[in-house]
């Protein structure tokens, strides 16, 4: 038998639409890596979804798996035979196990010398046996936070699944998956397809189920004709549509047959702040926005039907009718909230518990605001800003636009801000206190944003560690790691110098009563620099590179980003090799030999041989040359200059005996190589590189 197309179609309910593709992929990948544990050859693979289908189809499909050879290892050869060479009752035993007679089992080689084995060619399972299984599991594994039940089954899955088609070529697989028994029978678009569809083959699943079904299964060619069509909707109004990529997503797993309508909503509402307009547009009802040449938002939405109407007019003013109530009440949230001011709203935090043993959200702002003026002269900032942004930074969590629309936090901030005559510095930090909000945003931009940006997540962070919760593998509720990598990113993104270890200490003042104030600030700086190793593992950086400097107790961000560049570019040097391992037996002699010694400055008139007197001079001529370099901070400068070191070092450890039958020579020499590590320890443990 040759090999054909699989094709697999599980059908559903509306399945989550954020999570569609998600389980698409998931699907897909389990089933392939199967077929390939299972030694099944087959050609390329792809994954397709729809609102109400999960499906893959795999093409050229091996019928069956290969043959393979088993082999079972028994006693060695001269336990199982005796003088006369007749067997053996181990080797009898061995050959009655494996269903055969002695004579018929074979003689191998092995590490442990020639063995008895039995060897047999093993027929593989056909591919259809095998597929039931794999889909059932691949099922059972998929991601899904809840599962639920139907009707009077046991059956659980994500939502309630109606039919499943396992075709491998024009063949129907026989096999009971969720309690569905496999067929050839789709079905169409609830409105325009055909209910009930027969499929010919595998290969027709995509033609037949649009042209009979009106929908289109492959999730990347509906995602590229909403795109398409938003945008030519977007085109006959001259605007711009702002295409989401969540959004889009999201859209494209809502529709089988998309179908892009424009509406209109009333200028009128364009007074209130576009982030409240669009953020109801895209959470509420899926709407893209569009923008003009300008960038300003026009009063127009896109919207994508899973229909194709015979009276897309009527489509578009119902969606007309839907969206001016949620404007409408933008805009009167936003009238309301301007009639007090953020000063009179930060006195309702008093009544909001940030964390029991922290306080309300109120007590977080004061010590936001005292946090803040105090990272403000070391970055350039006014502090008396700083201390005003960090007062009234949460007071729109308040504000009726906030509780209404929480995504706009910190951009309600803003504008209230202004509308209140604050200063356009701490207008601007309302906004920027949040960034970044995940990987790849953007970073807060004004000095009063960035301080007030810094406080914030230090402020959490040490109040957290102070309680004795640190995040767990599972567990993030105040989301520590995301607190710490922004520390991180904006210290070094924004070239700042700034010391964690005297920032937390600050931050640690301002609590009472913290059960771990003795460890707090350690466990802070630890942590948040602990981040660093994936941030720069991502980057190809190997983590030697990190241990390196890691071991240095180096707490300031930028600092530490800049020696570990500067380490990951030593170690391409032709010398980095050597280096390390001279500091890694360096360290060695001294953590064993020299333990407990008070290693003073190096004797000059104790070096009695020319090569140590070489390595001496280079290593007392050197703290001279890398003075000014470390002063800049040039790292990169100051191991370049330490890489000189490598010929007298070699020379060393050639020429020097350094455990000397005389105690004040050896000491000597323990001296130097003490003064040799510690110039390498200006910038990072090179010993713990592993560079070959």
């Amino acid at each position: 038998m040759s090999a054909r197309t699989l094709l697999i179609e599980l059908g559903t309910e509306e399945l989550p639409p954020t999570s569609l593709k998600t389980l698409a992929i998931a699907l897909h990948d389990y089933v392939v890596t199967a077929l390939d544990n299972t030694r099944i050859e087959h050609g390329d693979t792809r994954w397709l979804a729809a609102p109400r289908r999960l499906a893959l189809v795999i093409e050229s499909l091996s019928p069956e798996q290969p043959e393979s050879t088993s082999e079972k290892l028994g006693p060695a050869v001269t336990a199982a035979f005796k003088a006369d060479g007749a067997p053996t009752p181990a080797a009898e035993g061995f050959a009655r196990g494996c269903g055969v007679s002695v004579d018929q089992l074979e003689r191998v080689q092995t590490d442990k010398g020639e063995r008895l084995a039995f060897r047999q060619t093993v027929s593989g399972q056909a591919t259809e046996v095998l597929l039931g299984d794999i889909l059932t599991q691949a099922l059972a594994a998929l991601p899904i936070a809840k599962r639920m039940r139907w009707g009077a089954s046991r059956t659980e899955f994500v939502r309630p699944a109606h039919w499943l088609v396992m075709l491998y070529g024009e063949q129907v697989v026989d096999a009971e998956v969720l309690g569905l028994q496999a067929g050839r029978q789709t079905r169409g678009h609830r409105i325009h397809g055909e209910q009930r569809i027969d499929l010919p083959n595998a290969d027709a699943y995509q033609s037949t189920l649009k042209d009979r079904g009106w929908v289109i299964a492959d999730y990347a060619q509906r995602r590229a004709l909403v795109e398409k069509q938003v945008n030519a909707q977007a085109a006959t109004v001259n605007g711009h549509a702002v295409i989401d990529t969540d959004l889009l997503d999201e859209v494209t797993s809502l529709v089988e047959w998309p179908c892009a309508l424009m509406g209109r909503f009333e200028e009128r509402f364009l007074a209130v702040p576009s982030e409240a307009l669009i953020s109801s547009m895209k959470q509420h009802q899926k709407y893209f926005h569009l923008v003009d040449d300008n960038g300003g938002l026009m009063p127009y939405f896109i919207t994508v039907a899973n229909i194709e109407s015979r009276d897309p007019a009527q489509v578009v003013a119902g969606n007309e009718r839907v969206i001016r109530p949620r404007l409408a009440d933008a805009a009167f949230f936003f009238a309301q909230d301007k009639q007090s001011t953020l000063t009179d709203a930060r006195e309702r935090l008093k009544a909001i518990v940030f964390q029991t043993e922290l306080g309300t959200v109120w007590d977080k702002t004061e010590r936001i605001a005292a946090l803040a003026a105090k990272i403000a002269p070391q970055i350039g900032a006014d502090a008396s800003l700083c201390r005003r942004a960090g007062e009234l930074c949460k007071s729109d969590l308040v504000s009726e636009m906030v509780l209404e629309f929480d995504d706009l936090q910190g951009t309600m901030g803003y504008h209230y801000a202004l509308n209140d005559g604050e200063n356009a510095d701490v207008a601007a930090a309302m906004h920027e206190q949040y960034l970044p909000r995940h990987a790849g945003d953007q970073l807060p931009n004004s000095p009063v944003g960035i301080a007030v940006a810094l406080a914030d997540r230090i402020d959490t962070l040490t109040g957290i560690f102070g309680i004795g919760q640190p995040p767990t593998g599972s567990r993030d509720p105040f989301a520590l790691r995301r607190a710490a990598l922004g520390v991180l990113r904006i210290c070094v993104e924004k070239q700042l110098t700034l010391d964690l270890r005297d920032v937390v200490s600050q931050a640690a003042t301002a609590f009472s009563g913290l059960p771990k104030a003795d460890s707090v600030v350690d466990d802070v700086c630890n942590y948040t620099i602990e981040r660093f190793r994936s941030w720069f593992a991502d980057d190809g950086i190997p983590v030697e590179c990190f241990m390196a400097v890691q071991s240095r107790g180096i707490t300031d961000p930028l600092d530490f980003a800049r020696r570990i560049a500067a380490v990951n570019a030593f170690t391409a040097e032709p010398a980095a090799a050597a280096l390390a391992a001279a500091n890694k037996r360096v360290a060695n002699i001294l953590s064993k030999q020299a333990a407990g010694l008070a290693l003073g400055d190096i004797n000059s008139e104790l070096l009695t041989e020319a090569a140590e007197r070489t390595l001496a001079e280079a290593v007392m001529a050197m703290p001279a040359q890398l003075e000014a370099v470390l002063a800049d901070s040039d790292y990169n400068r100051a191991l370049s200059l330490l890489a000189g070191l490598r010929e007298p070092v070699d020379a060393f450890f050639e020429q020097v005996l350094v455990m000397a039958d005389d105690e004040a020579v050896r000491n000597n020499r323990f001296a130097l190589l003490n003064s040799l590590r510690s110039l390498f320890l200006n910038v990072a443990d090179i010993s713990l590189l592993a560079v070959n």
